[in-house]
């Protein structure tokens, strides 16, 4: 898709980003392990990654199209902690907050171990109607080459194979096994991207 602007997003998008994020990822099967009840799904996640997507605006980058309708949020490694956290996440996920406390720390034992700092891209956001128009693909385009330059590598947690197959696209290989995650009906893959990654 050619004319699209990406930016930085600021402060003030942090609400709008998490809307998009709940949105576009309560489709997957991890949201339905994660709160059963569907009917919950609203008052609930928006508030979960508000959390997150406002601790990438201040310790990270998070990069947006100037619609709003597709994000891409990236973490440095590391980071500093999310002050009052467990906190934060009872007040957002209520009555489900241990499954995402399991989620936590399954993605914990998944990250890299001495192989140094590196970039973490938590979230690859692409509204539905936008999607398969090279969004996703210009997003991360814009912070490898930042990442290279700086010479710095990034991991990600694909979702399922087929954005799998879209990170291997962009210089990601396999990073250990995929997440054992309680409800499995579909692996968490963890994936590295060296400094000089293929694109």
């Amino acid at each position: 898709m050619t004319g699209i602007s990406v930016r930085q997003a600021v402060i003030a998008e942090e609400e709008t980003v998490a809307r998009l994020l709940a949105t576009v990822f309560d489709e997957l099967p991890l949201h339905s392990w994660l709160v059963p009840v569907r009917e919950r799904h609203p008052a609930i996640f928006p508030h979960f990654f508000r959390i997150l997507v406002g601790h990438a605006l201040r310790h990270g980058t998070v990069h947006v199209t100037d619609d709003l309708r597709a994000a891409a949020v990236w973490l440095p490694e590391p980071s500093p902690a999310i002050e009052g956290y467990d906190e934060l996440l009872s007040a957002a996920c209520q009555e489900h907050v241990g499954r995402f406390h399991e989620l936590d720390e399954a993605m914990e034992r998944a990250h890299p171990t001495g192989l140094g700092d590196y970039e973490h891209l938590a979230f690859l956001v692409v509204h539905p109607d936008l999607q398969g128009n090279g969004i996703g693909s210009r997003l991360l385009r814009l912070h490898h080459e930042t990442l290279d330059r700086a010479g710095r590598p990034s991991y990600l947690e694909a979702t399922s194979p087929a954005s799998r197959k879209l990170y291997l696209r962009h210089g990601y290989t396999d990073l250990g096994e995929p997440l054992a995650l309680p409800f499995d009906p579909e692996a968490m893959y963890p994936l590295w991207r060296p400094v000089h990654g293929t694109e």
